[in-house]
């Protein structure tokens, strides 16, 4: 009894001081040091806090999808220890370097090392397709290995299975293996079946892991592939001529960064047809478009100037994000990356800039960008352009639980189990004027507007040991929808 006594009288005093150094500790944070603390046994953590607010602030929307179509890349994802895996290959740990397309296995280690050492996600074409077929031997045989559903179209397209009133169809490259894991609710065209797999290697590691003087900060993944079906794109015509039978409610579009690895000529080309082929799509009917990671400044300038005015929608992560600033000279484009926890304020900076620059910030503009919704570890950011969308709170909370969720591997979340990492305290912008902002934890999702775009941000509750994290941007993506709604817009008379 009396440690508790001694500790209430330790974090008395504390508060006090730090109220007494720093009066302007915000109410957020007062309103938390007054719930009940949770060194009492029973009483609730901040982490408990928070995904009980959760429940309350996540409600379906008024209006929901009926029918979704989801397109364009899936394969077969085989994951593995990225360690073992190069140490079954023989190969040594060394410096690391980035290489925007793989030619070997010393440019594989390179490549992996670079981004091993920061902790992020990355995904790399592998040009000899000899080679990569002995790697993708190697890691099936590796002990441990396992088989999942790959592709951003299809992670997406198995996330939005999972709720029964959707129909769901994927059009990709799906061959045996791929189509006997897919959920029963997906629909496949006839078109899109093909006699073999398209394989995607994702080599993962887990926070701190070390290979030789390399240690990750966090856990993340390396994925690689000699995959040419999806990296041409090959399904993407196919996919928009079944959408007039199908009569979607909404199109999601992902696998253009495959085609990054193709070469300049053959990217130029497909991205006139890709636009062409998506301005097909009936204007009654928004499009979201899942970015992925990418290397070459003009690719990413060329899908930013001609794709993304062209959708409604956009989910990326954070160095996607900085990327499509440095590729486009942007806000804080000369930042080589973040460093850390993503500034909130320098995040809001380049969401409003390609809002403005690409999207209909402007009444007046022909654009259809409305909507971003931005995931990184510690929070998610969905920023829309005013009267286009309806239940934002509620899909970026939604888009934060399932992030903790999925990649605890859990049905709910176990507040034991996960970690609030989130800012307290941010800023509406790096610049001036800015809104000083702070996060409530008992309404855990800050909204704030610059102009006519309102940005919505909730913290995410990070699982201390991540058993899989290939696929949390899709399945983030995918809630985000699932709990938004589109407003209907009146026509231009």
């Amino acid at each position: 009894m009396w440690r508790k006594a001694a500790g209430a009288a330790l974090l008395a005093l504390a508060v006090g001081y730090f109220y007494h150094t720093n009066p302007e500790l915000p109410e957020q944070v007062l309103q938390y040091l007054s719930l009940p603390h949770p060194s009492t046994q029973g009483d609730p953590t901040l982490e408990q806090v928070i995904s009980t607010a959760w429940e309350t602030l996540i409600t379906a929307p008024s209006s929901q999808w009926g029918r979704v179509a989801v397109g364009v890349n899936a394969c077969v994802d085989v994951v593995v220890s990225g360690i073992g895996l190069l140490q079954a290959l023989a190969v040594d740990p060394g410096l690391g370097r980035d290489h925007e397309v793989l030619h070997s296995k010393e440019d594989l280690k390179e490549a992996f090392i670079h981004y091993m050492e920061r902790g992020s996600a990355a995904e790399r074409f592998f040009t000899d397709k000899e080679v990569f077929q002995r790697i993708a031997r190697a890691a099936a045989e590796y002990p441990g290995a396992q088989l999942y559903v790959g592709g951003n179209a299809a992670l997406i397209g198995q996330k939005l299975a999972t709720y029964p009133q959707l129909m769901v169809l994927l059009c990709g490259p799906v061959g045996p293996k791929l189509h006997e894991m897919l959920d029963e609710q997906i629909v496949v065209p006839p078109e899109s079946l093909q006699e073999t797999d398209e394989y995607h290697l994702i080599l993962e590691y887990k926070a701190g892991e070390q290979w030789g003087a390399t240690r990750a900060p966090q856990a993340n993944r390396f994925i690689f592939s000699h995959d040419v079906s999806n990296g041409e794109m090959r399904a993407l015509e196919m996919f928009v001529a079944s959408l007039d039978e199908f009569q979607p409610d909404l199109v999601v579009l992902s696998g253009l960064h495959m085609m990054e690895g193709q070469g300049r000529q053959m990217w130029e080309q497909r991205l006139k047809e890709a636009v062409a082929a998506i301005s097909d799509v009936r204007n009654a009917v928004p499009v979201h478009l899942e970015l992925a990671s990418m290397t070459d400044k003009d690719y990413m300038n060329s899908i930013m100037q001609e794709v993304m005015p062209i959708v409604t929608s956009i989910g990326l992560n954070e160095q996607e994000l900085l990327f499509l600033s440095q590729a486009g000279t942007g806000p804080h484009a000369e930042l080589a990356s973040w460093g850390g926890i993503p500034d909130v304020g320098r995040v809001s900076d380049i969401l409003l800039w390609v809002l403005e620059q690409h999207g209909r910030s402007d009444p007046e503009s022909e654009a259809d960008l409305t909507r971003i919704h931005f995931h990184t570890l510690a929070y998610h950011v969905l920023a829309t352009v005013d009267g286009h969308w309806a239940n934002q709170v509620a899909a970026v909370a939604a888009g934060a639980r399932v992030a903790s969720i999925q990649a605890c591997g859990l049905q709910s979340i176990d507040a034991s189990k996960v970690v609030l990492r989130a800012p307290l305290e941010f800023h509406s912008s790096h610049g001036e004027p800015r809104e000083k902002l702070s996060l409530n934890p008992t309404e855990p999702v800050t909204v704030w507007h610059r102009g006519n775009v309102t940005f919505h941000l909730a913290p995410v509750l990070v699982c201390k040991q991540p058993l899989r994290t290939v696929g949390l941007g899709d399945a983030i993506s995918a809630e985000g929808l699932v709990y938004s709604e589109i407003r209907p817009q009146l026509p231009f008379l």
